[in-house]
């Protein structure tokens, strides 16, 4: 399979893997062979790009680092818990369900078993779903990657489960938040942009009274907008005072925004996201974390298709977690723009005069 762009896709094509809406349940199936008026209803849906099947890259398979079934299962949790709070927002923040605890507990036991099975602990997914699901979808990956960056950062099972509810709750004080200023698709004001800031500040407010969450966990919600320099709120703290679960989710949460497509922008690609986190390292982030992210996330994701400093298109086949920047490619056109009647594979990191000069979705 590939990643290829929605707008030029022509009648035939078979999409390879299932989009889901924003409460878990799949939108559009796998193996659906795609017509001018599915094509038509995910350009409606803001959907810019799909994994599609193809014969030169049958053979690759783009594997989320947890299961469909899991990642379903969160969204779906994390759907009801907010859209709980979304109906109270004239109430109390304090969720109605007494299980929010235990539920993600569980959720997060499975998570936590798929990643452990996980030999390389990897982000190789472009981020596919409708703008309009944004919230949640982006709750979802930040909590799974903010798990399997404590994973990776050697902590026990007890602390990745606390980070990672809380990263996957780091937003929910969002719930109450003006829908009309939520939603807005264009810039925010100063006002506007002072009352959305409060969603740190009501995020922990929510989490703290609910029975089973750590004031850790909460503490994710209220310092994720705070910045290692001190440049970020609700009370511009800087490094040393802010949490490092917190640290953690600063980074994960701008990451996964800037590769999702947005109400008031289009999508970066991971490559170009790391660029832009890389570039925050003892500014905004703590450089440390930054490197145990750098090599825990695949900046040239499986199925994606880069052109060469030697002219040729190529697509993504394999990636050494040892070497993230230095994947295994299928070539499959000429510099001329032909295409390859037996596609063949460069391994980047023994071929170290060639190098990925762009990524060419196309």
């Amino acid at each position: 399979m590939r990643l290829v762009p929605v707008s030029p896709l022509l009648d035939g094509q078979m999409l390879a893997k299932n989009i889901f809406n924003d409460n878990g349940q799949i939108l559009l199936h796998s193996k659906v062979m795609l017509t001018s008026s599915l094509i038509k209803r995910l350009l409606q849906y803001n959907i810019l790009y799909i994994y599609i099947e193809d014969d030169r890259t049958d053979d690759i398979i783009v594997k989320d680092i947890v299961s469909e079934e899991t990642r379903q299962k969160a969204l779906s949790r994390v759907h009801t818990t907010m859209s709980t709070l979304f109906n109270e927002q004239k109430c109390k923040p304090k969720l109605t369900s007494p299980k929010l605890a235990k539920e993600f507990n569980a959720l997060f036991d499975d998570i936590l078993g798929e990643l452990s099975d996980n030999k390389q602990i990897m982000s190789h997914m472009v981020n596919i779903h409708r703008k309009d699901d944004y919230l949640y979808h982006h709750s979802v990956n930040v909590g799974i990657l903010s798990a399997a960056l404590g994973m990776a950062l050697g902590y026990n099972n007890n602390d990745i489960r606390e980070l990672g509810i809380g990263a996957m709750l780091h937003d929910i004080g969002k719930t109450k938040i003006p829908i009309d200023i939520l939603n807005k698709p264009g810039k925010l004001t100063e006002e506007e942009f002072q009352i959305m800031k409060k969603h740190s500040e009501y995020g922990y407010d929510i989490l703290k009274h609910e029975p089973g969450i750590s004031l850790r966990t909460a503490h994710i919600a209220f310092q994720h907008h705070e910045r290692y320099n001190g440049t970020g709120y609700p009370r511009q703290i800087i490094n040393s005072d802010q949490h490092e679960f917190a640290k953690i989710v600063a980074i994960t949460d701008v990451y996964d925004a800037l590769i999702s497509n947005r109400i008031y922008r289009t999508s970066y690609l991971p490559h170009e996201a790391f660029e832009m986190i890389l570039g925050g390292g003892n500014y905004h982030f703590d450089h440390n974390i930054i490197k145990a992210f750098s090599e825990n996330i695949s900046i040239y994701p499986i199925g994606i298709t880069v052109k060469l400093n030697t002219g040729e298109l190529a697509v993504v086949s394999n990636i050494d977690a040892n070497y993230p920047q230095r994947p295994t490619v299928r070539i499959i056109s000429a510099p001329n723009g032909d295409n390859i009647s037996a596609p063949y594979e460069i391994d980047l990191k023994t071929n170290l005069t060639v190098m990925i000069a762009s990524v060419s979705i196309h």
